[in-house]
């Protein structure tokens, strides 16, 4: 059986925990009303963040979360992006890994995806 890694998806703006490893954002956009002290990330790694032109279709529309999925999987494909995802993998292989994003709802998030992809 493969080694499992332990990728998490958590609200930037909730505190750290013990358990949480390395924290990185994956958000294109700063977090609103956010500082850097407070966000105790360990990095920022906005290349694997949605484009503006998907972020803003989308707008977290729940019922627009499965075709938003399949986008932004696909832009994930594009050479920057891919770059970012490997990173995001060989993170997870490291220990865990929580990607952080500042969405209300993590469930319905680029994050989630992220994680999906990088568990593989």
């Amino acid at each position: 059986m493969a080694n499992t890694v332990d990728v998490r998806v958590r609200r930037v703006y909730d505190d750290r925990e013990e358990s949480d490893g390395r924290r990185v954002l994956v958000d294109r956009i700063w977090p609103r009303g956010m500082t850097k002290a407070k966000a105790d990330l360990d990095e920022w790694c906005k290349t694997v963040a949605p484009s503006t032109a998907l972020r803003k279709w989308y707008g977290h529309d729940p019922k627009r979360f499965e075709e938003f999925a399949r986008r932004y999987r696909a832009e994930l494909d594009e050479p920057e992006p891919a770059t970012g995802l490997a990173h995001l993998a060989e993170l997870a292989t490291q220990g865990t890994l929580t990607l952080l994003t500042a969405t209300k709802h993590p469930e319905i998030s680029e994050a989630v995806v992220l994680a999906d992809l990088v568990r593989r």
